[in-house]
This record gives C-alpha cells, sequence and structure tokens, in this order.
C-alpha cells in the first residue's frame, strides 16, 4: 500500500496539541497509515478554521477521554457533523478539584507542600500505573473499536497529554510499533506550541515565580519516567504486552490483526 506523505502540520488557534500519529515503524518493518490516528488537546475552544480542518480530516470517531469537571471547565468539544462522539472518562493524573484550586490558587508554601520533594513527579507515576491497571474495559472498548470501524478516530483529553497520550500508547502497543517511536511521539507533546498553557488565578509575577513554575512543571511535563512506569506495570501485572493485550483488554489475536490492517500501511 502506498504511504501518503503526510501534509505540514497545521497551526490550530484553539486546539493544542494536535498532530497525526503517522508514520510511526513497527518491529517488524511497517509503519501507522497517514490520516487514520490523530491526538489532540480539547476541542472546547476550537475556532471555526479549526472545526473546518477538522472536518476535512473526514474523522469517523472522536474519542473524549475527559471527565466531567474538565468538561464543566472548558466546555464541551465542538460539534463536527457526522463525526461520533465517544466520551470515556479517564482519571486525571492530577485528580480532584480541590488539587486543581490549589494549583491556580495555592501559595508557595501551600504548593511546596503539595508538590515538592518529588511530590508532583511521584503522582504522576502513580495514576499512569493506576490508568494502566484499572482502566482495562476503556481502553479495551477503543481497540474493540478501532479494529471495526471507528478510523479515521482522534483521541484526545485536556491537554492530550496524559490520558490521551496513555490511550494512543497502548493503540500502539497493539499495533506492534517500537517502544522508542512510542516514546517520541509521546514526548512531542513537551514542544513549545503543544503545552498545556499554566493558568493561575493572580496575575502577579510572585503566582508564575521560577520556584512556582518548577513545582507545577512535574504536572504539565510528559516525561520518559511516566510512560516508563505504565510499561513497567503492562510487564509487572500481566508478564507483558501480548498476555495484557488478550486477558487484560481482552484482544484477541484477531482482533488485534485486524487493527493492523486499518491502521498500518
Amino acid at each position: 500500500m502506498t504511504q501518503q506523505v503526510p501534509s505540514t502540520e497545521p497551526e490550530l488557534a484553539g486546539v493544542r496539541n494536535f498532530r497525526d500519529v503517522g508514520g510511526l515503524p513497527t518491529v517488524d518493518g511497517r509503519r501507522v497509515r497517514y490520516g487514520v490516528l490523530y491526538r489532540s488537546g480539547h476541542l472546547a475552544h476550537a475556532t471555526a478554521e479549526d472545526a473546518a480542518f477538522l472536518s476535512s480530516l473526514g474523522l469517523h470517531t472522536i474519542f473524549d477521554f475527559r471527565n466531567a469537571a474538565d468538561q464543566k471547565l472548558e466546555g464541551p468539544d465542538v460539534e463536527l457533523p457526522g463525526v461520533r462522539n465517544v466520551n470515556l472518562p479517564l482519571s486525571d493524573p492530577a485528580d480532584g478539584a480541590e488539587f486543581w484550586k490549589m494549583v491556580r490558587d495555592g501559595d508557595l508554601d501551600q504548593l511546596r507542600d503539595l508538590l515538592g520533594d518529588g511530590k508532583a513527579a511521584d503522582r504522576m507515576i502513580g495514576s499512569y500505573r493506576m490508568i494502566i491497571k484499572e482502566r482495562t474495559a476503556e481502553h479495551s472498548r477503543v481497540l474493540h473499536a478501532l479494529a471495526e470501524d471507528s478510523v479515521p478516530a482522534l483521541m484526545h483529553c485536556a491537554a492530550g497529554k496524559d490520558r490521551a497520550g496513555l490511550s494512543v500508547a497502548v493503540t500502539l502497543l497493539a499495533l506492534g510499533v517500537e517502544r522508542e517511536a512510542i516514546l517520541a511521539d509521546y514526548l512531542e507533546s513537551n514542544a513549545k506550541h503543544r503545552r498545556y498553557k499554566v493558568h493561575r488565578s493572580s496575575s502577579s509575577a510572585a503566582a508564575y515565580s521560577p520556584e512556582v513554575m518548577e513545582l507545577l512543571s512535574p504536572l504539565f511535563d510528559a516525561r520518559a519516567e511516566y510512560l516508563s512506569a505504565a510499561f513497567d506495570t503492562i510487564e509487572e501485572t500481566w508478564g507483558g504486552v501480548d498476555a495484557y493485550l488478550e486477558q487484560g483488554l481482552k484482544v484477541t489475536p484477531q482482533t488485534r490483526e485486524r487493527l493492523r490492517e486499518r491502521l498500518l500501511d
């Protein structure tokens, strides 16, 4: 099958962290097809031009991994005609309204207590592990949908980094994409134009001081150690990717092959 050459990455005004996952190599020499799997941050603030671009992709399904608190804060996704929207809430790595209130409003002492001494990164690692172990039904549903009829698909959460990042990673594991390529795609969320913007209630310089931003950075970074913790959890809990897919996600070899037919060149 001829591989489509990707177009220049679009600059979307109201949607952050958008990209085509196409082109990533598999361990057996194939590549993810362009134009079948996309990822991004939320679509709630998409402009009319953004919506027109997204509509031009011929999407079948949008998977929204945000929870009710996210949707209340950001708003619902923009409606795209003829596109199915599937909301599968996954736990926010910084779960809890009170936690996010502290991130927005907390003073330096409160943030040091909450996030200092590695606590922020530990929280993220724990969340990645938990999503892999406890959200098998949601990831199973995504993979079965993709194998059946749901491509082209767009996966997103709030920032497009953690929940969408893990769901894309699980999909890529099922396709047999090389681990290094999965990690490289995940780390693309750190690019300056992709990053989720930190919002603090105060606009004072102190609210965005270097120490405050350093304390907050583990929540807004894509870090190799986070994704490695997810991969380690698969190994520790199921003994490997094949068992994770078959036992944890109930994805049979036949379903996996259909997935590969739909998404790989």
